[in-house]
């Protein structure tokens, strides 16, 4: 806990209260801002979270009180000020013999430091999920270390080699090697994000790659409803699947979409002489996927996704990709189907208010069109209000078990309730 506050929600939530023209909340945000944050503090961050929730909150903050003349003057600088200052710091992540980021920093001393966990060794997934906001931070002030630093990262990443686009889930910032085998999705979420925001062709063949692995490896149907799952590969491809899924893993089917249309709606898309089959069927996949995801709140009695679900799939398809039988099966619509595939346990039953469905429904919505993708993210919103209220309407709390009624409140509500994927949507806008 930083001894003088870093304001994590107020940074965090600077581009909705825009958006929703709150604007009087937002002056006593942006007064708070000037005056009080500093990041000149005796306090350890998380790199990964830091980049994505403060630094992408101020940039998002920047860009919205050029575009939105009711929000800020112009010439008002303190979000972009504030932008640097912390992105300096953060910096000295980087200076690692590899170049993959330290997965904390000092931020006084401007020093990385390796993780206490797993062996040192930094996420794979939040390694290369940091580049948006470094590189948008080189375009608009023309310092383009943030950018090389961040650029860095990939070419190491993309150096190790890679099996049909998948990588583990851990990667070794003194040596740039992976220092596990486990594979399960999170560090793919940006390729397709970087190469909108940047057009280089490498993002979006690396994109492409990854999805022929996912769709190769990782993709099964649950044993019922016949729903298609991201399943994980505890031992590497030459493994055999584990029928988990992350509630994280939610992020997939709106990014699948973005691939297969270039930011597009779909039928713009189709009209173009670019739309092939292999596009057809990841719209497909990611409508197939979406609808996966939005059964995690369907099936809840609280109307509320889990942190975690174990689906009930059929041990022919847990097998390695070069054992496992194809499927075309039609997947149900039934709820009471769903329920015999959904498994929730004890210890996964929490919810931490996450965007990664709400961000893919936002997402689907836009390029389909389709007004399901909208009810969806409405009956979401309404469970949320109805279970994740605090008293008095001050805030939304996490839950402890979303199969209890009433859940259990945690009291703790995230910096990213509903607001950090805001950031990503503006800087790709």
């Amino acid at each position: 806990m930083s001894p003088k506050g870093l304001g994590w929600i107020i940074v965090d939530s600077l581009d909705t209260m825009m958006i929703m023209n709150l604007t009087s909340q937002l002056s006593d945000a942006r007064i708070w801002l000037q005056r009080k944050l500093d990041y000149e503090q005796d306090q350890d961050v998380n790199t990964f979270e830091t980049t994505i929730r403060m630094l992408g909150g101020l940039l998002s903050a920047h860009y919205l009180s050029r575009v939105l003349p009711d929000m800020s003057s112009r010439r008002d600088q303190v979000y972009l000020t504030k932008a640097v200052d912390l992105a300096d710091r953060l910096l000295g992540a980087y200076d690692s013999p590899s170049g993959i980021p330290y997965a904390s920093v000092h931020l006084a001393t401007r020093k990385g430091l390796v993780s206490h966990a797993d062996g040192g060794a930094s996420s794979t997934a939040e390694a290369t999920t940091l580049q948006l906001e470094m590189k948008y931070l080189s375009n608009i002030t023309g310092n383009d270390i943030y950018w090389r630093k961040a650029e860095k990262v990939m070419e190491v990443i993309d150096g190790i080699g890679a099996t049909d686009g998948l990588v583990p889930i851990f990667v070794s910032p003194h040596s740039g090697r992976f220092t596990s085998k486990e594979i399960r999705l999170g560090s793919r979420e940006y390729l397709i994000k970087q190469y909108l925001q940047t057009s280089e062709p490498i993002y979006l063949e690396m994109w492409e790659q990854a999805m022929k692995g996912i769709q190769k490896y990782l993709i099964i149907p649950t044993k019922h409803a016949k729903l298609s799952i991201v399943a994980e590969l505890p031992n590497g491809v030459d493994g055999g699947l584990s029928p988990k899924m992350d509630h994280l893993v939610c992020f997939l089917p709106g990014s699948i979409a973005l691939g297969a249309t270039n930011g597009l709606t779909e039928a713009e898309a189709r009209r173009l002489p670019s739309w092939n089959a292999d596009k057809a069927q990841q719209m497909k996949l990611a409508r197939e996927l979406t609808k996966t995801c939005w059964g995690m709140y369907k099936v809840t009695q609280t109307g509320i996704a889990p942190e975690i679900v174990w689906f009930s799939a059929d041990e022919t398809m847990l097998r390695s990709a070069t054992d496992r039988p194809s499927s075309s099966a039609r997947s149900s619509d039934s709820e009471a189907t769903w329920k015999k595939d959904y498994n929730i346990k004890p210890l996964d039953a929490h919810n931490l208010q996450r965007p990664e469905t709400v961000e893919s429904l936002f997402i689907m919505w836009r390029i389909t069109k389709d007004p399901i993708y909208r009810e969806w993210g409405w009956q979401i919103f309404q469970a949320f209000l109805e279970y994740s209220t605090v008293e008095f309407g001050e805030g939304f709390s996490s839950l402890n078990d979303v199969n209890k009624i009433p859940p259990p409140r945690r009291d703790d509500m995230e910096s990213f309730w509903l607001v950090s994927k805001t950031h990503v949507t503006i800087r790709l806008s």
